[in-house]
């Protein structure tokens, strides 16, 4: 059975495309079956994955959108880009913008992108979605398409008060459109534990949200090596294999996957 897991946060810079490909690309060497899209007009995910010019890709997340609108049939791999790395990939690139902008006017405008998930589904084990920052009508397609959210929360002051705005979201769309929906957790990134200021934060975050969600006891350090893994369109499994944050990413990808198992 496939999981639908959205990574959403209406903050940039948060870490959510690099959560996206390394938490896929991670899945993807347990051997499960992984797409990803990218969701982001930005096409952020896409170029990190050394697909670097989305906006010259002719079949991409916003035509296969516009499809659905328009009732017009496609083929199961439509679109799809292989990486070398065992996931597959639904771009995403400037025209998402216009498809938002469009959205307004079609009918169960909430619903366009679960249409074409339900096509796609029965071909893997996880869908990621990487979100764009902002709580539009994409994120909120995005939302009622997953069965579950992970949230990437840097660990800085700012990010986590913009967490009630996410949070109220996620509570009304669970409400009104998609009653399964759950947050699978807060993802700390970016930490670095050498500072009070990290610390601190990972304090306000367990008291001001510990009790009623759950926070991955995996927390992704910092690390200019990370950051790196996009200019080369690899992950950072083969780009820093024994480093801090390839640990960190397969320890997430464990909690995932048991989260997955215990609610089975």
């Amino acid at each position: 059975m496939c999981k639908i897991i959205a990574i959403a946060n209406q903050k940039g810079g948060v870490g959510k495309t690099t959560t996206t490909s390394n938490l896929g690309i991670g899945l993807a060497k347990q051997g499960k079956k992984v797409l990803l899209i990218d969701a982001d007009a930005q096409g952020s995910l896409t170029d990190s994955l050394g697909f670097t010019e989305p906006d010259k890709l002719e079949e991409t997340l916003a035509t296969a959108l516009g499809n659905i609108i328009n009732d017009e049939d496609m083929e199961a791999d439509y679109g799809i880009l292989k990486h070398k790395e065992g996931i597959d990939l639904m771009p995403g690139n400037i025209e998402l913008s216009g498809l938002e902008v469009s959205l307004v006017n079609v009918m169960s405008r909430e619903l366009v992108m679960r249409s074409y998930i339900e096509q796609v589904k029965e071909r893997y084990d996880y869908i990621l979605i990487d979100n764009m920052p902002s709580l539009g009508m994409l994120t909120v397609n995005a939302l009622a398409a997953a069965d579950s959210v992970i949230i990437p929360v840097m660990a800085h002051y700012l990010p986590v008060k913009g967490l009630e705005q996410l949070m109220q979201t996620i509570y009304k769309v669970r409400k009104q459109i998609n009653r399964k929906l759950q947050i699978d957790g807060i993802l700390l990134t970016m930490v670095d534990r050498r500072t009070n200021f990290s610390k601190e934060i990972i304090e306000l975050l367990h008291d001001n949200y510990g009790e009623y969600i759950n926070i991955f006891k995996t927390a992704i350090p910092f690390s200019i090596r990370a950051a790196e893994t996009s200019a080369e369109g690899v992950s950072i499994y083969k780009h820093d294999p024994k480093g801090r944050v390839a640990e960190a990413y397969k320890k997430l990808v464990e909690e995932v996957i048991g989260d997955g198992s215990e609610r089975k």
